[in-house]
């Protein structure tokens, strides 16, 4: 065994284990520091190097290489399960600290994070007897190292295995539409179930979502249909509303005309002129409107006539 390795020497199975260079670089100085003061002892004249022979200076180093391999180190989030003889001893850290040789162990190193963990059901039918595949991720923690360690064997698989199985009790007992529809009522209820369970474990789990809702592929073209029918409907709908704004505006209108003669010729003068306006080389008039603009002349059309007349005459 190697104790100047700069990785941690616990399984930890909770977390990654990354080397860690401070430590490896702190028992490393502590030996040099310890060699060096031993090879001053003996190398200058009048120390307790002339009561003591080299085999002392031996097992003194042999002392703090073994206290040294001691010395523990876990990060700010982390916190370290210690066992003195197999029974549970305190929970350790963050920072530095000191094992008593040969009698404690570090069980496993806890991470206190908020942690993301994915899990899905494969095959199961809803309510309605409709067969989907779920996937959803879990937002939990660790409250209580002390219990998530001692209590529950693997208290990560035991989270996950929980939410899968709640999961699968949602299914069944909601409607596909249901899923669709009001997930979010579905989340907090296997939320709610899981942690029941977790909290025992000195687990709390935060949050539950449904990320995919994966449906056999005649269901999908059928909800697809039926999507696409809700959508037309909709849209006829919506039409038939504005034609329905349309005929009521337009019934104000004709009362509006119908009281005032002025603005009503008004309105066909301002047609007329959008019609010129647009180029059209050839207007449809009623006759009763261009009988009545002869007589009032709204165009000039009488003068230019008297004009082309005078013209034909002096010729």
């Amino acid at each position: 065994m190697n104790f100047l390795s700069p990785q941690t020497m616990v399984k930890n199975t909770s977390t990654k284990i990354k080397p860690d260079y401070s430590l490896f670089l702190l028992r490393l100085i502590i030996l040099i520091i310890t060699a060096a003061v031993i090879m001053f002892i003996y190398a200058v004249p009048g120390t307790l190097g002339e009561l003591a022979d080299m085999r002392t200076g031996i097992a003194v180093f042999t002392v703090v290489l073994i206290l040294v391999f001691y010395i523990r180190k876990t990060d700010e989030w982390e916190r370290a399960i210690v066992l003195r003889f197999g029974k549970f001893r305190r929970i350790r850290g963050p920072g530095l600290f000191f094992l008593l040789p040969v009698a404690d162990r570090i069980a496993q190193i806890v991470d206190m994070r908020i942690r993301v963990s994915d899990f899905s059901t494969q095959k199961t039918l809803t309510g309605d007897s409709v067969t989907v595949d779920v996937d959803a991720i879990c937002f939990w923690l660790v409250w209580d190292p002390q219990k998530a360690v001692l209590e529950v064997e693997n208290y990560v698989d035991a989270v996950l295995l929980s939410s899968k199985t709640a999961l699968r009790n949602s299914i069944s007992s909601h409607d596909l539409s249901t899923f669709l529809e009001r997930s979010d009522i579905i989340e907090k209820q296997i939320q709610e179930e899981v942690d029941r369970k977790t909290t025992e474990w000195g687990i709390t789990v935060l949050h539950i979502e449904i990320t995919d809702i994966q449906l056999p592929e005649a269901l999908q073209d059928s909800l697809s249909r039926k999507a696409q029918a809700e959508r037309e409907k909709m849209g006829r709908i919506l039409l038939a509303e504005a034609e329905i704004e349309i005929a009521k505006k337009l019934e104000e209108a004709i009362s509006i005309y119908a009281k005032n003669e002025g603005a009503m010729k008004l309105k066909i003068l301002t047609i007329l002129n959008e019609g010129l306006k647009a180029g059209n080389s050839m207007m449809l008039v009623p006759n009763t409107i261009t009988e009545e603009l002869k007589t009032k002349d709204i165009f000039g059309l009488t003068a230019l006539n008297e004009l082309k007349k005078q013209k034909g005459e002096n010729k």
